[in-house]
């Protein structure tokens, strides 16, 4: 063997190594998602879990991602056991486990309080600009027996088309505030309604009634605050402005279309006051009700809450051709009339 052939061995020797450089990439592609993990559960366990703070436009709109945040833990601890880098899947699958807390309540059915009052059924369901089938919306109001409906954008031609469709036949009362671009809302009920002033100032109608179920005095609101992405300040102070629950008067539900998940701070500031959400008590609450049939993550915006002194006997959703929400039903057990306003 020649110098020359020493020195070309020498130099091919020193050269790369693709798979070293492969190694080192796939380490900076995890340890960036990692740290985008790490950044995430910060920003839901501390941020918005501890501090109670949901933040901007931007913050909000991800913390309504976090049931998705999980699975990607899940397959970034996969991917990192895979390619051997050890320490980062550990660190991920624990991640993934603690962002798995907060979500554990969602699926677990809760049976609440023995109440053994009157029923009363709430339909609540967006109408997307008025868009919506009204058929198929009082074919639902007639096949599930429907008490309250809760509709939320709401135009004056589907107020008509509604009627049309045979809705006062089966709920006569009704508060409605239809308006142009979304801002409408109403409430149609099988029982008389009164009107009522519960909820502060917003830039969506957000009607209220006070009625009486065989006995028993309840309140009903019809929520729609302003989307975070919109303007979260907007959207917390309208939300902080929803009625609290009064132990000592009646029992009050809020439905609608809330523009919140359950992981953000400023819709659990609101169900600690004495509420409880239908969907979460019957282990459902993390069935998304937005968007349908359209591009996005699909999150659970629409809620029903009631007084922690009823319980929820049924919790569905449904779709209604039209609208980018699904429909979401509660089947609510009141307390006994002697729990309630006389």
């Amino acid at each position: 063997m020649t110098a020359t052939e020493d020195a070309g061995d020498t130099v091919s020797m020193s050269g790369p190594t693709p798979g070293r450089d492969g190694n080192r990439i796939l380490l900076i592609v995890l340890g960036a998602a990692l740290a985008g993990l790490f950044v995430f559960a910060v920003l839901r366990l501390v941020v918005s879990g501890v501090l109670g703070v949901d933040g901007n436009r931007y913050t909000a709109a991800a913390l309504a991602l976090t049931p998705f945040a999980v699975p990607f833990g899940v397959v970034l601890a996969v991917l990192a056991f895979v390619g051997r880098q050890r320490l980062i899947g550990v660190a991920s699958a624990l991640l993934a486990l603690a962002l798995v807390v907060p979500l554990v309540p969602r699926v677990v059915v809760d049976g609440g309080p023995a109440a053994d009052g009157p029923g009363l059924r709430v339909l609540a369901f967006n109408m997307y600009f008025g868009e919506a089938d009204a058929r198929r919306v009082v074919d639902l109001v007639a096949e599930h027996r429907v008490d309250v409906l809760v509709l939320t954008e709401l135009e004056t031609d589907t107020v008509r088309a509604l009627t049309d469709a045979g809705l006062p036949e089966l709920l006569p009362h009704r508060i409605s505030r239809p308006g142009a671009g979304g801002v409408g809302s109403a409430l149609i009920s099988r029982y008389p309604l009164t009107g009522a002033e519960l909820a502060g100032p917003s830039t969506f109608e957000q009607p209220a009634a006070r009625m009486r179920v065989d006995g028993v005095a309840v309140e009903v609101v019809a929520v729609h605050p302003v989307p975070p992405v919109t303007d979260a300040r907007t959207w917390r102070s309208e939300l902080g402005a929803l009625p609290e629950a009064d132990p000592d008067g009646a029992v009050r539900v809020l439905a609608g279309d809330f523009n919140a998940t359950a992981d953000h701070a400023a819709f659990r500031d609101l169900v600690a006051t004495g509420y409880v959400d239908a969907a979460e008590q019957r282990g459902r609450a993390l069935v998304p009700t937005w968007p349908r049939d359209r591009f996005g993550p699909p999150v659970t915006l629409d809620h029903v809450l009631v007084d922690t002194r009823a319980t929820v006997d049924h919790y569905s959703t449904h779709d209604i051709p039209g609208s980018d929400h699904r429909a979401v039903l509660a089947h609510l057990r009141l307390p006994t009339p002697t729990a309630g306003v006389p």
